[in-house]
Parts: structure tokens; C-alpha cells; sequence
């Protein structure tokens, strides 16, 4: 089953909790703190693995959830990191955030990585807090939660050569007389639903990959017929074999066929017009075919034009030769068109006057929207009197206090930040 998308939800693992413990040796005399950091959480990461074709995998698995660290140990021992969760992907894989439409990577070469879901950091154990004031901090962080998100990832087939046309011209008959491949051919409309890949195999061990691209139609580009399904995949391929009905079977015209896929291609992406192309001037085993080919070229004389017969296997060595030629002087569009994000760039929230603390009235109760805020507050645990303490002071130094109460904030209205409900204590 060729499957080209796939929507799915990934996570990366939880900070490990740091503890609140203390040094107790016989011989060392007010030990002091001694609470260890937790691990960091695994990473979810997307690696590219080229024994892959398609997304099918995702049909059946469509959570993915890196692990969380372990917490700290007593004598500043430190967490184990959880380990970072590896989903492999098929080369030519773009992947998106599905809420914010924001681009996160193209994934094509073996190997390229990308980490979509991080995982969050270890809380800080007791011995983080100690001061010249506060000897004996009875504080310790939560982890923090790792990310969450959902992807959308799509896939467009890498290939050499891509062979483009309207439905029932012969391409997927074409590509089983050149290559291996097996793809369905019938006497109608759309037999093939999605690209076929194939391997063209020449003399002295040279080969390139042909894909047989699902039919296009007039206004494909606007996602007429298969659309976007379709052109997608010409995106990424060296050379463009135009399929050309040379006999007129289907009673079309060659001349307007060939004028209207360029169109299509040009208006869904203009580059395409710069990638090379041919003319396979198809079934010209059949009747009218000769005189096509003659107007054909009158009307394209700049064209490069080869007489196949994918039926007949009737000039499919020279064609294939030339194509293998094509493809060595193109340059590769993939060099072009990756935009691959940087896999250790991580935003960082600060309080400033690009990001302000949001405040809004919901229900009678004062919400308080900012991510670093609603960070600190998943990670104070609030069990412990310092950490309460702490997190009171950092309220009122980072200005929470005050925008409550330019908002009408009084004594005892309730709070939320985030999931958690506090009174206001003025």
C-alpha cells in the first residue's frame, strides 16, 4: 500500500524529578544539602531510512512518546537521561506542525535527522538552592514536560526521471517495458493512483529510478482530479519525460495535451519550467500516429522527441540512454529545495516586551497566560513550603503581582496558571 500522508502526535519524554536529600556521613559535620538533578527526557527524533517507500507504518501507529528521565539520587547523584525515541521515515519526507502550519524539516538524504518532540529538562535538586542565606533549602524542582505536538508529514518520491501526462497515454506500460516494475495497467481513466517506482537498468551496470506519476488533468494545479496528490512528486525529479498519446486514442489532440500539462506544471510551481524534459511520443505502433508526430513537431520544433512504443518496446534503448545522459548534466533539485531545520535550535521564552504576561477574565476567574510562567508552574512542586516561598518571589519580581492588579485583581479573587488554581493573596 503506497501511502504519501500522515498525520501523527509525538512527545518528547519528561524531565526526571530532583529530590530534596542530605549529606550524612558520620565524620562530615552540617553535610548540608545533597539532592540530585533528574535526567533529561528523551528527544523524539525522525531519521531517514532509504529501505523505506512510503508512510503505511503511520496507519497503524500514530502516537509516538519518547522516555522520561529517571529522577536524582541522594548524594548528587544525578538522573539517567531517558532515551531519545528514533521514528523512521522514508527519504523525501516534509514535515510540518499540523496547528501552526509551521515547516520543520525535509528529511531526503539516509541519515538526515530531525527531532520534532524535545524532551524536557530534570528538575534541580536541593543542592541547586543553597546560599549564604538559606543553608538548608527544602526545595526541589519537577521536571520539566517534555513537547508535545502534532505533525503532519508527506511525502514526495525522489526519483530521476518522472514521467508526467494525461491518464490512459501509456506511462505505466512504459515503465514495465524499461524497468521491473509491475504497476497496474488498464483501458481507463486513473489505473494508477499513485507513483510507481522502477529501476531502468542500462549496459555497463548504469541504472536510474523512473517513477509513473498518476494522470494529470486541466486543473490539477488547482486540485482538479488527483491534484496536489500528483504534482507534489514531480517536485523532485531530475528529468521530465513528457507521455505523449501520439495515436490519439482517446480522441484528444497530442499538440493541445502537451500544451496543457505545461501549463499545469508551470502554474502549480514556475521552476518546473527550467527542469530538462523530453517527448515520448507513445503507441506509435498505431494507426495516425506518423502524421501526429509530424504535426507535433512542426508545432514544437525546439522539442526533443523520441517514437516509443511501450507495447512494442519500439525505441526504448536510444530513449533510455538519452534519459541517463539528462540526468547526469541536471542538477539535483533536492540541493535546491531542502530546507532543513535546524535540529538543535530551541526556543527560549523570556519575559520582555516581545512576549508580555497575558491577562483575561474568564468565568470570574483571572487567568494568567505566559510560557515561561506556566513553565515555573509545572515544575514548583507545591508540597514544599520553599518552593512555595520561591515561587511567590518570583511572581512579584517578574511583575505577575502587579498586572493582576492593573486588571482588578483583589484580595482572594482566584488565579490560573495553566492547570493550577491559586488565591490571591494581596
Amino acid at each position: 500500500m503506497f501511502v504519501d500522508h500522515a498525520v501523527i502526535y509525538v512527545k518528547g519524554g519528561n524531565g526526571g524529578n530532583g529530590i530534596v536529600a542530605w549529606r550524612r556521613e558520620k565524620y562530615v559535620p552540617r553535610g548540608g544539602p545533597a539532592g540530585g538533578d533528574g535526567g533529561h527526557g528523551g528527544n523524539v527524533v525522525l531519521v531517514v531510512d532509504e529501505g523505506l517507500r512510503t508512510l503505511v507504518d503511520f496507519r497503524y501507529q500514530r502516537h509516538f512518546k519518547a522516555k522520561a528521565g529517571e529522577p536524582g539520587g541522594s548524594a548528587n547523584r544525578h538522573g539517567a537521561n531517558g532515551e531519545d525515541l528514533v521514528v523512521k521515515v522514508p527519504p523525501g519526507t516534509t514535515v510540518r506542525d499540523r496547528d501552526t502550519g509551521e515547516f520543520l524539516g525535509d528529511l531526503v538524504r539516509p541519515g538526515d535527522r530531525l527531532v520534532v518532540a524535545r524532551g524536557g529538562r530534570g528538575g534541580r535538586g536541593n543542592a541547586h538552592f543553597a546560599n549564604s542565606v538559606r543553608k538548608a533549602p527544602e526545595i526541589a524542582e519537577k521536571g520539566e514536560p517534555g513537547e508535545e505536538r502534532v505533525i503532519e508529514l508527506e511525502l514526495r518520491v525522489l526519483a530521476d526521471v518522472g514521467l508526467v501526462g494525461y491518464p490512459s497515454v501509456g506511462k505505466s506500460t512504459l515503465l514495465r517495458a524499461v524497468t521491473r516494475a509491475e504497476p497496474k495497467v488498464g483501458a481507463y481513466p486513473f489505473t494508477t493512483l499513485h507513483p510507481e517506482l522502477g529501476v531502468v537498468e542500462l549496459s555497463d551496470g548504469r541504472s536510474f529510478v523512473m517513477a509513473d506519476l498518476p494522470g494529470l488533468i486541466e486543473g490539477a494545479h488547482a486540485g482538479r482530479g488527483l491534484g496536489h496528490q500528483f504534482l507534489r512528486h514531480v517536485e523532485r525529479t531530475r528529468v521530465l519525460v513528457h507521455v505523449i498519446d501520439m495515436a490519439a486514442v482517446d480522441g484528444r489532440d497530442p499538440v493541445e495535451d502537451y500544451r496543457v500539462i505545461e501549463d499545469e506544471l508551470e502554474k502549480y510551481r514556475a521552476d518546473l519550467a527550467d527542469r530538462p524534459r523530453v517527448v515520448a511520443a507513445n503507441k506509435m505502433d498505431l494507426p495516425n500516429a506518423i502524421e501526429n508526430l509530424e504535426r507535433f513537431r512542426a508545432t514544437y520544433p525546439d522539442l526533443e522527441v523520441f517514437p516509443i512504443s511501450g507495447a512494442t518496446h519500439q525505441g526504448l534503448r536510444p530513449f533510455a540512454e538519452r534519459l541517463y545522459d539528462l540526468i547526469q548534466a541536471a542538477p539535483d533539485p533536492v540541493s535546491a529545495d531542502v530546507e532543513l531545520a535546524d535540529p538543535t535550535a530551541r526556543k527560549v521564552y523570556r519575559l520582555s516586551d516581545e512576549e508580555p504576561v497575558k491577562i483575561r477574565k474568564e468565568d470570574g476567574v483571572f487567568v494568567v497566560e505566559h510560557p515561561e510562567i506556566e513553565k515555573i508552574v509545572q515544575m514548583t512542586n507545591f508540597d514544599q513550603y520553599d518552593a512555595v516561598k520561591r515561587f511567590q518571589r518570583i511572581m512579584k519580581l517578574r511583575g505577575v503581582d502587579d498586572a493582576l492588579r492593573a486588571h482588578g485583581a483583589k484580595d482572594g479573587d482566584v488565579i490560573r496558571i495553566g492547570d493550577v488554581v491559586f488565591d490571591f493573596v494581596d
